[in-house]
């Protein structure tokens, strides 16, 4: 009867904060969210891009509202979508290019959609990409850009695990890191997690962030593992912002969630291990 009791009152407590998260998003939006499409672009601001497929569409507007009602004002939002998934792309979605939404087709690339076509076109400016599926507060776009120093070769986060290593030097079990550390040294040992958000400054990576082949050969479902990966062979360090936030998803997006898989089937794991035989892994740098 308690456990009973619990459930229905953690469920009604988890919808009420769904529906005051849908309120304060349309508040936002109606305050602030045609700013964007009115913005006068530098053309050297940061660019949001991100990707989704369709069992997100339902609520993939939610999340392009937080996106185009923050405070900072991105040079670029861009939504890239596999060419055969145009189609099925709501108008809730669709009629977002009104408030300035760049929706792209593209080839199907997983996840990795949400920035490899972008580096393909030899984009030169910071990019922050984010997930489809989260509501992004208003000023987590200036938390990131405030947070940068452009002087460094560093990338930034909302969201960081920590790495742990073993006797030898290298990663120890996925599920064994420090998730969500609080770390805020810049470092080679820290991970972003791309659901928090995650700026790439321009020339974090060499050329073989394009090598198709190789990231879905090595890791198909791991794009923080490669982006990581990738940038930290090119000499970069990764800090996380100031202040932490809690990062809410959409309800239902997570019965397809990544994330299930990669601990689940420890694929995050098996992703590692093919990018430590391809590519080897460096000991830690640290900036100060």
């Amino acid at each position: 009867m308690i456990s009973w009791t619990r459930d229905i009152y953690l469920k009604l407590r988890w919808r009420l904060k769904m529906l005051a998260l849908h309120t304060k998003l349309e508040l936002d939006w109606l305050k602030q969210g045609r700013r964007f499409a009115r913005a006068r672009r530098s053309g050297s601001g940061v660019i949001v891009s991100l990707t989704s497929y369709p069992p997100r569409f339902g609520t993939l507007h939610l999340t392009l509202k937080s996106l185009l009602s923050q405070s900072h004002v991105a040079d670029r939002i861009i939504l890239w979508i596999a060419r055969g998934d145009m189609a099925a792309l709501p108008p809730a979605v669709t009629r977002l290019r009104a408030a300035g939404l760049e929706i792209i087709a593209c080839d199907d690339l997983k996840s990795y959609k949400k920035m490899i076509p972008l580096l393909q076109q030899g984009c030169k400016a910071p990019i922050v990409i984010a997930d489809d599926d989260v509501h992004y507060w208003p000023d987590w776009l200036e938390q990131l850009v405030q947070a940068r120093d452009p002087g460094k070769l560093e990338v930034i986060a909302h969201r960081m695990h920590r790495v742990k290593l073993d006797a030898t030097g290298l990663p120890v079990a996925y599920n064994e890191w420090e998730f969500e550390t609080a770390n805020r040294e810049s470092s080679t040992l820290n991970f972003p997690t791309g659901i928090g958000g995650v700026l790439y400054p321009p020339n974090v990576f060499g050329p073989e962030v394009l090598n198709v082949d190789a990231f879905m050969a090595h890791c198909p479902r791991g794009d923080d593992i490669w982006f990581w990966w990738m940038a930290r062979a090119n000499g970069a360090t990764f800090r996380r912002v100031p202040h932490q936030q809690d990062i809410h998803t959409w309800e239902g997006t997570q019965e397809v969630a990544l994330w299930k898989d990669n601990l689940g089937a420890m694929m995050n794991d098996n992703q590692i291990r093919a990018m430590i035989g391809a590519y080897g892994f460096d000991t830690e740098r640290k900036t100060t």
